[in-house]
């Protein structure tokens, strides 16, 4: 039997044998793709403790058991609210494997996951699952000829986010030396930050075709690269046992669900990314905040830094509203007249540091027209904390007996009730008793692989414990659903999409030089949509107005984070926040439903030129930073757009642009930004 459908140019194909296995021959979005006869093409691969791995695998999860025990049961495509729903099922006398593919009208993306239900008598002990699964992505070519794949790779790390490199299969060390290997291309994570030396994101692209996908945890991970029976394979996952210390006894009965994943198709890298946009927005829980963008000031970055008070307090807030600002937050340091780092826990206002009390400061920001926000570490209790001495042992990670501890600080365990309503009543009182509106929720530690207080494995408590939080945030947006909470872990080392299909901002960076800011502002579009990718734009005391229209351009496609000393900037400087700001204000409407592009492809550190652009309905924005300290020319290909005007700054401030056929010729000097308005023919 043969299974064959296609939904926006998503083509799949799966053959069913007589014996009943499945093979997934295709899955593409190229019409006509298979392997080998007589080879092994899983949808799933399971692999349960005390099972046979069919396979001279490595650590490669191939081959696995009982998955190569798996047989046809039933399968269906039907319709919802969202697109095309594919479900199909096998079986072995112990479980129910059950794959699901969600489809989605106008995107080509799918949203895979696998559910295993234990259909025997005995306790299952899973040790992996893939969330999704497709053999003959490519030919294990000759190592001469690999150069035809290429594979993107998302370097992630503090203050150095969204940074792709994009390598051949011999780069990577994989050559096709037998007709199979042990050796594998692979990112994983293992811990509470998801993205800290990856997002978990890829692409595998050949000519004429590129596949990304996101996993969407923000937990531990796994994907890998390798062959199987002379072909390239992928697969995704959570956690399993082998990288990330997990293992779930599945009760008879009882059915587990893999942690979801999404794939976008299309002719190349940039283009998946385009379509993965779509899809982010489509999953994303509809919220005012997206639809209508509106600035943030934050007093911490290159300003106040952690260290508030009433009197500092108050000159921030008259510049931040006289600026356009729609949100103003105090961050760190409000609940604390010490040290701010150790002693979180208790979430009450610092007497010493706001003499008239917090609430006074945050009804003063109401009153400048601006909705007050307050920054949070929820998740975590600092050592100092005095709940921690009376707080029973079930509240934290626990190892061994001992509360895991990493940075001074305990990991509240999310699985317990008692920490959730120890988290609702800390949300309550800052929205109800403080008038709070906005909250930036941050995470600063990596708790490591879990809990083994009441679970299986500490990576089942971790993913358990990640599933918990979803859900208590989850009712938290049920009670409060105007609150807008950003989602922040030392900038993004969790800029993932199980966090952000919930929150409405990311803060994507703690990065303090706004040079090397510029970096990552060009390539966070890959992780998020513009309108949740907040990226901080900090005029510097000792700045200029070249500086300040840097800072400005880094920010003003995205989310605005705006901080500084803005006081303390001269007027001509402020003039150019204001207006910076007015033009952000005034494209808002567009920028959230406009895709992004790179017309001289990603930024790196190294890169002297940097260009990203938006593509909106009539006009396309463009973003162009020189990062020399030299004056030097970039020439940007319009793909058919023509060049309209310098956007920002104003003409006072030199620029040369001109359009020559069908390039955009730019020259500045050195340490320069510059915001281009296209018009799209």
């Amino acid at each position: 039997m043969d299974i064959k459908f296609d939904f926006n140019g998503i083509f799949v194909d799966i053959e069913v044998t007589e014996e009943g296995k499945v093979h997934l021959w295709n899955c593409s979005s190229h019409p006509h793709r298979r392997g080998k006869e007589g080879r092994w093409y899983p949808i799933a691969e399971v692999q349960g403790a005390g099972y046979d791995p069919k396979n001279h695998h490595g650590s490669k999860h191939t081959l696995t058991s009982p998955a190569s025990e798996l047989r046809y049961d039933s399968h269906s495509l039907t319709r919802n609210e969202k697109g095309g729903l594919f479900i199909l099922t096998q079986k072995t006398p112990e479980i129910c494997v059950t794959t699901r593919w969600q489809f989605y009208d106008g995107i080509k993306a799918i949203r895979a996951e696998t559910e295993i239900e234990n259909i025997g008598k005995e306790i299952f002990p899973l040790q992996y699952v893939s969330s999704f699964s497709l053999t003959g992505i490519g030919h294990a070519a000759d190592p001469r000829e690999d150069d035809s794949y290429a594979v993107w790779m998302p370097h992630n790390t503090w203050y150095g986010e969204c940074q792709w490199k994009r390598y051949s299969l011999h780069e990577l060390g994989y050559d096709a030396v037998n007709d199979f290997s042990v050796k594998r291309i692979s990112a994983a994570n293992t811990g509470t930050w998801a993205c800290s030396e990856y997002l978990p994101m890829g692409c595998f692209e050949q000519q004429g075709e590129a596949m990304t996908w996101q996993i969407e945890t923000s937990a531990s991970w796994c994907w890998e690269i390798s062959d199987l029976g002379e072909q390239l394979f992928l697969h995704l996952s959570g956690p399993s046992w082998v990288e990330n210390h997990f293992l779930k006894r599945i009760a008879p009965g009882e059915k587990f669900l893999s942690v979801p994943c999404a794939l976008c198709f299309a002719e190349t890298f940039e283009h998946t990314i385009r379509e993965m946009t779509k899809y982010r927005r489509k999953i994303r829980r509809p919220n005012p905040d997206n639809e209508h963008p509106s600035v943030i000031f934050n007093d911490y970055m290159n300003c106040l830094e952690g260290d508030p008070t009433t009197a500092k307090e108050i000159p921030l807030i008259d510049a931040a509203a006289e600026a356009g600002c729609k949100y103003y937050c105090i961050d760190c340091g409000w609940y604390d007249d010490g040290p701010w780092w150790d002693g979180v826990g208790e979430w009450l206002p610092a007497k010493k540091r706001f003499p008239g009390g917090l609430k006074k400061v945050l009804d003063y920001i109401r009153e400048k027209g601006m909705i007050p926000g307050l920054w949070l570490e929820l998740e975590v209790m600092g050592i100092q904390c005095p709940l921690a001495e009376k707080t029973p042992d079930d509240w934290f990670f626990m190892l061994e007996e001992r509360r895991v501890i990493d940075e001074s600080r305990y990991q509240l365990d999310f699985r317990n009730p008692e920490v959730r309503k120890h988290a609702d009543r800390v949300i309550d009182r800052l929205v109800n008793e403080y008038g709070a509106g906005y909250i930036k929720m941050d995470y600063n530690i990596n708790a490591g692989t879990g809990s083994d207080r009441d679970a299986d494995s500490t990576g089942e408590a971790l993913l358990a414990h990640t599933r918990a939080y979803l859900g208590w945030l989850d009712s938290v947006f049920q009670r409060y659903p105007e609150l807008v909470i950003e989602n922040c872990s030392s900038g993004g080392m969790r800029m993932e999409y199980s966090h952000l299909s919930r929150y409405s901002i990311q803060s994507v960076t703690d990065q303090t030089d706004y040079v090397k800011m510029a970096a990552i502002a060009c390539n966070c579009m890959t992780a998020c949509t513009p309108e949740q990718a907040a990226i901080w734009s900090y005029p510097m005391r000792n700045g200029d107005e070249e500086e300040t229209i840097f800072n400005m351009v880094n920010a003003m496609l995205l989310r605005v984070h705006q901080s500084g000393h803005l006081p303390e900037l001269t007027q001509k400087r402020r003039d150019l926040v204001r207006h910076g700001l007015d033009i952000h204000n005034s494209i808002t409407e567009q920028l959230k439903d406009g895709l992004p592009f790179w017309p001289i492809g990603l930024g790196t550190f190294r890169s002297e030129f940097l260009c990203v652009g938006i593509d909106c309905e009539k006009y396309a924005y463009l973003a162009v930073w020189h990062t020399s300290a030299k004056e030097g020319s970039v020439s940007i290909p319009l793909n058919g757009r023509k060049f309209e005007s310098v956007f920002y700054p104003s003409a006072d401030y030199e620029t040369s642009a001109e359009q020559v056929e069908d390039r955009l010729i730019i020259s500045l000097a050195g340490k320069k930004a510059r915001l281009f308005r296209l018009i799209n023919v």
